[in-house]
């Protein structure tokens, strides 16, 4: 098969993983180790020249997958209709690098992630019919989805909460409100709201549920 690549000169984190169809955790081991050499941003986030991804797949005789769609797919997963609407606008606001789509329920999100494929699920904790660890857990246990990065969002971000969904396989847990600059870090995706001081508080999501 033809290796295509996109008509840029950087892969993110999540791209390179994408790329070799490996865990975003097993790049930035890679790039921990030296083995493939990163770019770091002004913001700290690394960024993977295409020369050096290529001369990493020659070296060690790995395959690079046919990315015929390189924009991060991002689905929210959270029965509050208007959070999730708030956080779509957003991520529109970035061009067109990015592509979401939310599930309103469990089910609903079962259903999308197959065709759907995202990267990054935005997993709320509690929702009705539907245990926020219980779907972490069964998603990294899944040899299919085992590699979706699973950011986790609650309004009773307890500690006990927040490292019983670490421990289900969650990066992290942010407290509700949501602050977009915090979710912005978590995400590694080096995203700035249009307009607004990164500093200044009212980058936060008012929605607490």
């Amino acid at each position: 098969m033809t290796r295509k690549f996109p008509d840029k000169t950087y892969y993110t984190p999540n791209e390179v993983a994408d790329l070799f169809m490996v865990s975003p955790i097993t790049v930035r081991e890679w790039a921990k180790k030296g083995l493939l050499k990163a770019e770091l941003t002004p913001g700290g986030h690394r960024r993977f020249l295409v020369p050096e991804v290529k001369k990493f797949a020659r070296q060690r005789d790995l395959t690079l997958q046919d990315r015929q769609d390189s924009r991060t797919r991002i689905l929210i997963v959270d029965d509050d209709q208007q959070f999730c609407r708030f956080l779509t606008e957003q991520f529109a606001e970035f061009d067109d690098s990015m592509v979401t789509e939310t599930a309103f329920d469990g089910f609903s999100a079962g259903q999308l992630i197959p065709n759907f494929r995202p990267h990054i699920v935005l997993l709320d904790l509690m929702m009705a019919g539907m245990d926020g660890f219980d779907v972490c857990r069964k998603l990294k246990e899944n040899p299919d989805t085992k590699s979706i990065r699973v950011i986790a969002m609650s309004g009773f971000a307890s500690p006990e909460n927040t490292q019983n969904i670490i421990n289900s396989g969650a990066e992290c847990c942010l407290p509700k409100p949501v602050d977009f600059d915090a979710l912005s870090e978590a995400l590694d995706l080096n995203l700035v709201i249009p307009g607004k001081n990164p500093a200044r508080s009212d980058s936060t999501i008012s929605v607490t549920k």
